[in-house]
């Protein structure tokens, strides 16, 4: 048994009826010129081969009764890989725009908690020969870098024959432990949660401390490690560990939109690909990132979006942009390690080059502020939130439609992983594009999530159905200001 930190289990605690905590990917093959050859199969044998080394595919939840702590993570004793791996199709020959009306319907259900939280769907009738595979995996499994990681490790870097796999899938599976018995785990662990606690407590001071310079707070947390007792001995453990940095919450609210309310359980989802050469153009004749350039192509996306429909506001609106912050030591690397920056986004300003030198600007500051707090010390304080009240406030918040009386925190998510700059393949089947279909939650009716592969860049757009009715067309936009911004860069 292994407990789920505060982090991972607050994907669970989030979800509702009408908002869900998986991530989902879809990978566009090319199929291999053999007539006998089977995705299917193909995702099967693979699947087979991978389970032993891939943790996330095996576990399953054992939850804590009355919701008194985290849940647990065990080995399914009574895994079933059919349960997991499914297939469908749409009409062929499928356009791009059937597939997306497919995934949006496909990624509107929820993971079943008795199992090990994955689906794979293998979907066959793409135009020219072409299928796709969605992955579906709760975010309390892993994050997106993560989820990266998983998709290199599982596919190959060079075309292959496979040979089938007869041999049955062995996994050493655990006994479901009793409700006793995982109390009793509960209680055992309880013992050590107020030194944890008081060591977060304590790098907060210290850090608030040397953000402000207050030498006094600096002391103070120096001689709150000296305390001579097992809570301070643990807070001198804790409190040195060499941390990276964490982003700071946004000021004041963001400006209510159209896509800021309580969501359906329905999905849109619209792909997208550019040119990551073209994008690296742009970067260089401007003398910013990569990911600069997506966020002033998106900011601009909006503006249009917004003006057409004479919903604009007045203030620029506000987007989270998830930062991984692993450090490559993790001894658990299936598990969430993600913080998050809160850029303002300009998209009050008319001229492309103007978003984007402000974008440059807004994200220097936030990376600046994302500098001021340990990373691990908003990661650590969510292990001590009550999962039975983060449960509770999740479902109260909905049911008030809370999101719908309130300025939101942030407007959408924007995000950017960046994927393998090999081609990837199943068997023969090389990959020709990955979209990265992200979630959302009530408040926030919109992701935007892009993953580069190889010299592509694909976008996926994720809304709720009834909140963004026309989301094909912001998707469009992206796609055209990457446009704007090349010519008034003069490419």
């Amino acid at each position: 048994m292994k407990q789920l930190s505060g982090l991972d289990a607050s994907f669970l605690y989030l979800e509702t009826g009408s908002q869900f905590g998986h991530v989902s990917g879809l990978a566009i093959f090319r199929r291999p010129e053999r007539k006998d050859w089977s995705p299917y199969e193909a995702m099967r044998n693979r699947l087979l081969r991978r389970l032993p080394e891939l943790e996330p595919l095996r576990r399953r939840l054992v939850q804590v009764p009355f919701d008194l702590d985290h849940p647990y993570w065990i080995e399914d004793p009574d895994f079933d890989l059919e349960y997991h791996l499914l297939e469908t199709a749409i009409p062929s020959p499928g356009t791009p725009e059937q597939l997306a009306k497919l995934v949006a319907r496909l990624i509107a259900r929820p993971l079943d908690r008795t199992h090990p939280l994955w689906e794979f769907w293998v979907i066959d009738g793409l135009a020219g020969g072409q299928f796709a595979v969605l992955s579906k995996m709760h975010h309390a499994t892993i994050d997106g870098a993560a989820g990266a990681e998983l998709m290199t490790m599982f596919y190959e870097h060079e075309p292959s024959l496979s040979e089938p796999v007869d041999v049955p899938v062995t996994i050493a599976g655990e006994k479901i432990p009793s409700p006793a018995q995982v109390l009793a785990k509960v209680v055992g662990g309880a013992f050590s949660k107020p030194g944890k606690f008081a060591a977060v407590q304590v790098r907060t001071i210290r850090a608030l401390g040397e953000m402000t310079r207050n030498r006094g707070l600096v002391g103070l947390a120096d001689v709150l490690r000296t305390i001579p007792n097992p809570i301070g001995a643990a807070i001198a453990a804790r409190s040195t560990r060499g941390d990276d940095t964490l982003g700071s919450l946004p000021e004041r609210t963001a400006p209510s939109t159209v896509f800021n309310g309580v969501v359906t359980p329905h999905r849109r989802v619209a792909l997208r690909s550019v040119s990551l050469t073209d994008v690296k153009a742009i970067k260089a004749a401007t003398g910013s990132t990569v990911n600069d350039v997506v966020m002033a192509a998106c900011a601009g996306a909006l503006r249009a979006y917004l003006q057409k429909r004479d919903a604009l506001p007045e203030r620029p609106l506000v987007a989270m942009v998830p930062v991984s912050i692993r450090t490559g030591t993790e001894s658990d690397p299936w598990t969430n390690r993600v913080s998050g920056l809160f850029p303002v986004m300009p998209t009050t300003s008319e001229k492309p080059l103007d978003r984007l030198a402000l974008v440059r600007s807004v994200m220097d500051e936030a990376k600046q502020r994302f500098a001021l707090l340990p990373a691990t010390t908003l990661v650590d304080y969510a292990d001590f939130a009550p999962p039975a009240l983060a449960i509770r406030a999740a479902r109260l918040a909905s049911r008030l439609r809370v999101a719908d009386r309130l300025n939101p925190p942030v407007n959408l998510v924007i995000s950017n992983v960046p994927g393998s700059r090999r081609s990837l393949y199943l068997d023969e089947a090389i990959m020709v594009n990955y979209f990265p279909v992200s979630t959302i939650v009530d408040g926030v009716g919109l992701n935007i999530t892009v993953q580069s592969y190889c010299d592509t860049m694909d976008f996926a757009l994720v809304a709720c159905r009834e909140l963004v009715p026309d989301l094909e067309d912001l998707a469009d936009l992206v796609v055209a200001e990457f446009a704007e911004l090349a010519g008034a860069a003069g490419l």
